[in-house]
């Protein structure tokens, strides 16, 4: 009895080492599937998938299909990948600079696209939800002032727990004034829950979070990476609009200034004729014309 326990030790004990060896296995290849995926896209970026059902995620998955990869794996793989990538003088050491980012539930994602425009992809893609009391808000919340729809009652305590002053007109509850009860990183209180689902405000999104890109040696982070189509607009027309500024005050003059080179040289050298009081055939016009006007005032203060 004792020698079948302990060849059944034995067979239990190798069955074991079989598995655990089975399992290193599949981390190191987890490992290098990771690295090889960083390699092969210009653009890899970290994702955080804390509370994302698996239904959101399909979605996004279908948008992304044929622009980017989403790859889910625990930290430690995450880090290890991280790790090898920077000892290889001839991979993307900068790279590992992204898991200083990481947080919560990653994941990796992978793509040649722009970076921007897969952020505005999986900002699109992102649907409204409710709060419940722990959660943390991703923006400022706010309460507008004006009606609630709200028929007076228990509701204007539960309002006020908040902070928020109200009143009854025409029979509905009313807010009086805008007020921020919850901050952005703030955690949402059970009050605070209680008076949005009252109020059947949805402040929360469900979707990719997208913290931080890294494309040929750069880091984008997400704030620089949410910018609008249109900020993106007025900001690359003011960056032209500088430029040329600068252009026609340095008197660099290229072919998109070249026209208003020329009429600034103009302007100028029109502007020192008046003052010499040189005749030129293009200025004689203004010259009389201002001679005439210094006559007149001479001719007032002799009277």
């Amino acid at each position: 009895m004792q020698v079948n326990d302990a060849k059944a030790s034995i067979h239990r004990t190798s069955k074991q080492n079989v598995i655990i060896m089975m399992r290193r296995e599949d981390k190191q290849k987890e490992i290098e599937d990771l690295i090889k995926l960083i390699n092969t896209h210009k653009v890899i970026g970290v994702l955080n998938m804390h509370k994302l059902p698996a239904r959101q995620l399909l979605m996004i998955k279908k948008k992304l299909y044929g622009k980017a990869i989403i790859r889910m794996s625990k930290k430690t793989m995450i880090k290890k990948a991280f790790e090898q990538l920077q000892a290889d003088s001839n991979g993307k050491p900068d790279v590992a600079k992204l898991f200083d980012v990481i947080k919560d539930e990653p994941a990796l994602l992978f793509s040649n696209n722009n970076p921007f425009s897969l952020f505005r992809t999986i900002k699109v893609s992102r649907s409204p939800a409710a709060a419940k009391a722990g959660d943390i808000a991703t923006k400022d919340i706010t309460i507008e002032k004006g009606s609630t729809g709200l028929p007076p009652g228990p509701a204007i305590s539960t309002l006020q727990k908040v902070g928020l002053k109200s009143s009854v007109q025409d029979g509905k509850i009313a807010v009086m004034q805008d007020k921020v009860i919850c901050k952005q990183g703030d955690v949402i209180t059970v009050d605070t829950a209680s008076v949005l689902a009252l109020m059947k405000i949805e402040p929360l999104e469900i979707g990719l979070d997208l913290i931080a890109v890294y494309e040929e040696g750069i880091i984008y982070e997400k704030n620089v990476l949410d910018v609008s189509a249109e900020d993106y607009l007025n900001n690359l027309m003011l960056a032209v609009q500088q430029g040329i500024t600068l252009s026609l005050e340095i008197g660099y003059v290229t072919k998109e200034t070249a026209t208003l080179a020329l009429q600034k040289a103009f302007r100028e050298a029109k502007q020192i004729a008046l003052e010499c009081n040189l005749i030129e055939k293009e200025f004689i016009d203004e010259v009389l014309m201002k001679a005439v006007r210094e006559a007149k005032m001479l001719e007032d203060k002799v009277k």
